[in-house]
């Protein structure tokens, strides 16, 4: 007798992937039996990696969690690829208050238009938990920013970071 799959979806735009994203990650994947890690695309947004190296980023740092699948989606609400993909649950990280609010919210929605899907929400420990994308980006390019980076980012995020912003 085969056991329903629990699936969960934690979607991001994952530019660059950070520590707290690995966090998530790894703490979602302990929970399901399977996790899609997927990328939101807005073709509005002015990325800084590409999909396909955000997607081996991912891959490459989460090779070693056997119940991760990553994809990515494009012009489409989470919700409705959550439906698409069988997930019961929607993975979202919380680092302060303001991503509370937005997020509450966003719950709250995303429950109106399918009541069969959870969101559940993950808060990273407090020495990563001020850590963004955005935060990341932010700190590359003065002297010495490689050495600050590092302790932010998984090793092949900052690989690549050195490979495409080191002099």
């Amino acid at each position: 007798m085969r056991k329903n799959i629990i699936r969960g979806v934690y979607a991001g735009s994952f530019d660059p992937l950070t520590n707290g994203h690995l966090y998530i990650i790894k703490e979602a994947s302990r929970i399901f039996d399977e996790l899609i890690v997927s990328i939101g695309v807005n073709p509005t947004k002015k990325y800084t990696f590409s999909l396909e190296e955000r997607i081996n980023i991912i891959k490459k740092t989460t090779k070693n969690l056997k119940n991760i699948i990553v994809d990515s989606f494009e012009n489409k609400f989470l919700i409705k690829y959550a439906e698409k993909m069988n997930c019961s649950y929607i993975v979202r990280g919380i680092r302060n208050e303001s991503d509370y609010e937005f997020e509450r919210i966003m719950r709250n929605i995303n429950g109106d238009l399918n009541k069969n899907i959870t969101t559940i929400f993950f808060m990273p420990p407090r020495e990563i938990a001020e850590i963004s994308s955005s935060f990341v980006k932010g700190l590359v390019g003065p002297e010495g920013w490689e050495q600050v980076v590092k302790k932010f980012v998984p090793g092949p995020v900052y690989e690549l970071l050195i490979k495409n912003f080191s002099n």
